[in-house]
């Protein structure tokens, strides 16, 4: 198999294509795009969260595929550099992606506090311009319950009835939690 990665055989395994990708110790762009293009290619999503805000543009301008970010917020509400600007967020809906909120505190205070003193109101305003912004179909729970700072009332995943609860209080019906809730990942996943 070419080490050229414009010229990858079609019929290596993408265990192949990712030990070619990363056989140097050095990863070029190149190499970077070529990656891209084999998770496209096999039908591995490529989640965009931990990527700065020009990463996330190299990966729209690459891959084919929804651009799905598993665990992040809107920069509008808080203007961490972790959470998407209204222009992602826009290129998110426009490919048929998903955003799934995160309850860290830090990527919810707009101050950007590691403060377990937060409101899960903080929680609903992200899914409520998230919704607004991408529509019901393109927001889910991205949660973050391994190592994050969480609000209190939502430290861990036997306290999600309470945010359940604080939704529907907001005035999310029952269809919309449930998308929210699960069903949305299900269509990203089918």
């Amino acid at each position: 198999v070419s080490k050229d990665t414009a010229d990858i055989d079609k019929d290596v395994t993408i265990g192949d294509r990712l030990n070619m990708v990363f056989s140097s110790t050095i990863i070029t762009r190149g190499h970077g795009k070529a990656l891209v293009k084999a998770c496209d290619e096999t039908g591995i999503m490529l989640d965009v969260s931990h990527l700065n805000e020009a990463g996330f543009w190299d990966i729209a301008n690459l891959s084919d595929q929804p651009l799905i970010a598993s665990h992040s917020n809107a920069h509008a509400l808080c203007p961490s550099p972790r959470n998407l600007t209204d222009a992602q967020l826009d290129a998110v809906a426009e490919r048929g992606g998903l955003v799934g909120v995160c309850f860290a505190t830090a990527y919810l205070r707009a101050d950007g506090a590691r403060e377990p003193d937060t409101e899960i109101e903080l929680i609903l305003r992200q899914f409520d311009y998230l919704i607004t912004r991408l529509g019901e179909d393109h927001v889910g729970f991205g949660s973050d319950f391994d190592g994050a700072v969480l609000p209190g009332q939502l430290a861990t995943p036997s306290m999600l009835p309470q945010l359940l609860d604080a939704m529907q209080d907001f005035g999310f019906g029952q269809p919309l939690i449930r998308k929210l809730c699960w069903d949305n990942w299900l269509g990203q996943l089918a």
